[in-house]
């Protein structure tokens, strides 16, 4: 069955379906007052979640990825000697790089770069502003029709807020000649609500070559009721940081004493990123239960990054230094209808869409010595487009049983072309390739303020397009995905909420695409079967706990490990509200021992690290307003550690062969920063 056919049958369903539940035109329309209801959000999977922004506003100020240690069994950690550039993620077994097996959102927009000049799926966050977000949607696994290309380990939307209810002008400083300065307000609440937000960002961190990072970010945000059926909002960002690197430094070099710690083998690392976006989310509700829903996006990427891994090993005079460079002009959206109603007297959802998306991308890759070019290596155009149908349907046989299922398409179609005539060889030509995915999710309960969860559901992630047109293997690595899981709340609901689940994700082979070096390699098929346990919520009064621990296998089907792929994560918080107006927070994160090659001989050491935050109402008396003093503490034990680290091959300049050896990005030392805000 072709996608084109598949989408018809789709929509063909949907329509039987939405006759069932109309109203008949005749019916009688009852005007009702305005009724607010708090429930509990709907969840289809036991590791699905929300984060409110209470939490996310208590998490130190520097990293807007830190945020994502809130989520069990995620970690994010600086990849490369300074700020500036996308983080790690490790999340289910994988080490995803920069985001290739994690799905990121803002509003629905993706933020995941497809064929990206450094990585797979790179996700910068960075131009996000932690306090324009009023929550985070999270879904691991892939068992919603809605999510699709990079959603392997799970998917991740961040929601911006339309207003706030008081304007801010906040302003901090710390170690590290480190400042943040922030302004939000909404001029105006009502028929037309509107948020806008500046931010400026400034550190040299600890290392010897100061990192120089600036991140400015900008938002503006309209939402409006055309109708009073229907809802349209527009929002625009801007973003724009530079940066110094210290890069992954050799293990061998620290030991010895030709660097320290926080030294550098060739400090012109570095980058500069640039990025604009503008979105509009829009959806009007019918009378018969129904919304029909249109979202659109378009995005303009600039990014440019220097490095250099392996030093003298090539080169021996110039260094190893190579520059990455990408430009792209991304825009996409989609379309769709849901419908409420009963089929056979069962409570009923179905939702219809498509959503498509283009990247038309200039990648370059080339040689550099201290930010000078010294020729092209890789020099391609890249025009990647995707078209996905999806249905899915919700169905309530009893007051026990829920059923959450569908399927969705993909049609992906790689444009390549070479604009470097010099090059050694490079990939081009044109392929097309296609998937059908099938999700189910059972849910089971309550039965004594306890619910079950099964789900199954197959994802994928796209490869570079430059592997795809090379045809060495699919472009398109489909995921298995199965879970068992339950959420109970033993003392109530508004008491401690307690989850359990159970995973297993088989990955088919893939063809990944190594940008640092304009190479493919192929890897076999993998699994990861995990196990994660959650508490979260108010232990009493002013007492609220969030903690939780997950383990991990994961291994090629030939038994060798995954490089990189954590055994065990813990995250652990306490939140105190005092009666005096003082908030503090203490948070513990771990990441255990993960292998860095194929054969575990080398590995990753585990840490452990503690963070401390306190945020006060000054008792001061204002014209207009209040104040809030802040102050965060990362590190606070001054703990030892390591964040990204690698098993590699490097020469450095004395040395007369090249080495295999562990390099490693080091972890931050404690640092203080505080500052005041003014709310009016």
């Amino acid at each position: 069955m072709s996608v084109i056919s598949l989408f018809f049958h789709l929509a063909a369903l949907l329509l039987v379906v939405s006759s069932a539940f109309a109203h008949a035109p005749d019916d009688d329309i009852v005007d009702v007052p305005e009724v607010s209801i708090v429930g509990t959000r709907p969840v289809a999977a036991s590791s699905q979640q929300f984060i409110p922004d209470k939490e996310l506003l208590l998490q130190p100020q520097g990293r807007p990825a830190q945020v994502l240690r809130l989520i069990p069994g995620f970690i994010a950690v600086e990849h490369s000697g300074g700020a500036g550039k996308a983080d790690q993620y490790f999340l289910r077994g994988f080490d995803a790089d920069h985001g290739t097996d994690v799905a990121f959102f803002s509003d629905g927009m993706p933020i995941n770069l497809r064929s990206h000049a450094h990585g797979q799926g790179y996700t910068d966050l960075n131009f996000i502003i932690p306090e324009t977000i009023e929550g985070i949607d999270v879904h691991k696994g892939s068992y919603l029709p809605e999510y699709g290309d990079f959603a392997t380990a799970g998917a991740v939307n961040f929601r911006t807020r339309e207003t706030v209810k008081e304007g801010v002008v906040q302003s901090a400083g710390g170690q590290f000649d480190t400042q943040r300065h922030l302004l939000m307000f909404s001029p105006t609440k009502e028929k037309v609500r509107t948020l806008f937000a500046a931010e400026g960002y400034y550190t040299n961190g600890p290392f010897q070559n100061d990192n120089r990072y600036f991140r400015g970010n900008l938002l503006g945000k309209v939402t409006m009721n055309p109708s009073g059926r229907d809802e349209l909002s527009i929002t625009g960002t801007f973003h724009k940081s530079q940066w110094n690197g210290s890069g992954e430094i050799p293990l061998r070099a620290v030991t010895d004493g030709t660097v320290d710690r926080f030294g550098s083998i060739d400090p012109s690392e570095g980058g500069r990123t640039a990025r604009s976006t503008a979105k509009l989310n829009y959806h009007y509700d019918t009378l018969s239960g129904g919304r029909f829903f249109a979202n659109a996006y378009a995005q303009y990427y600039t990014f440019d990054l220097y490095s250099n891994f392996t030093f003298f090993r090539s080169d021996p005079v110039n260094g190893d230094g190579f520059q990455q460079s990408d430009r792209r002009v991304i825009y996409g959206g989609d379309i769709g209808y849901q419908q409420e109603g009963k089929i056979l007297d069962m409570p009923s959802v179905a939702t219809v869409g498509v959503q498509s998306r283009v990247d038309k991308t200039h990648v370059r890759l080339g040689p550099q010595f201290r930010r000078n070019s010294l020729g092209t290596t890789v020099d391609t155009d890249v025009l990647e487009a995707s078209y996905s149908p999806f249905l899915k349907a919700e169905v309530q046989p009893t007051s026990w049983m829920k059923f959450v299922g569908g399927v969705r398409s993909e049609l992906f179609t790689f444009d390549v072309r070479n604009r470097c005539e010099t090059c050694a060889e490079q990939p081009a030509g044109r392929t097309t390739s296609w998937l059908i995915l099938p999700k189910a999710n059972l849910i089971l309960g309550p039965w004594a303020s306890t619910e079950l969860f099964i789900n199954y559901g197959e994802g994928f992630h796209s490869n570079d397009a430059r592997s795809a047109v090379a045809q060495a293997a699919s472009p398109l690595a489909r995921s298995k995905n199965y879970e068992a899981g339950l959420r109970s709340k033993p003392w109530g609901p508004d008491g401690i909420e307690l989850i359990a689940t159970a995973w297993q994700l088989d990955l088919q082979s893939e063809l990944v695409f190594r940008g640092d070096g304009g190479t493919t390699e192929i890897r076999g098929a993998s699994r990861r079967r995990g196990v994660e346990v959650a508490a979260r919520g108010q232990v009493w009064g002013p007492l609220y706990v969030n903690g939780s621990v997950t383990y991990t296998k994961a291994e090629f089907r030939n038994g060798d490990a995954i490089p990189l792929a954590p055994e065990v994560t813990a995250y652990g918080a306490v939140l105190l509200t005092w009666p005096e107006g003082l908030t503090s927070q203490l948070q513990a994160t771990y990441l255990g021992v993960r292998p860095l090659i194929e054969d575990r001989s080398a590995n990753a050491p585990s840490w452990l690290n503690f963070d401390l935050s306190e945020r006060y109402q000054l008792p001061v008396t204002l014209p207009y307003g209040r104040m809030e003093a802040f102050l965060f503490v990362q590190n606070l034990f001054n703990t030892k550690w390591e964040q990204a680290t690698f098993f590699f091959q490097s020469q450095l300049r004395n040395e007369g062969a090249p080495r295999n050896d562990i390099h490693f990005v080091p972890g931050s030392p404690r640092m203080v920063m505080g500052g005041i805000a003014w709310y009016f």
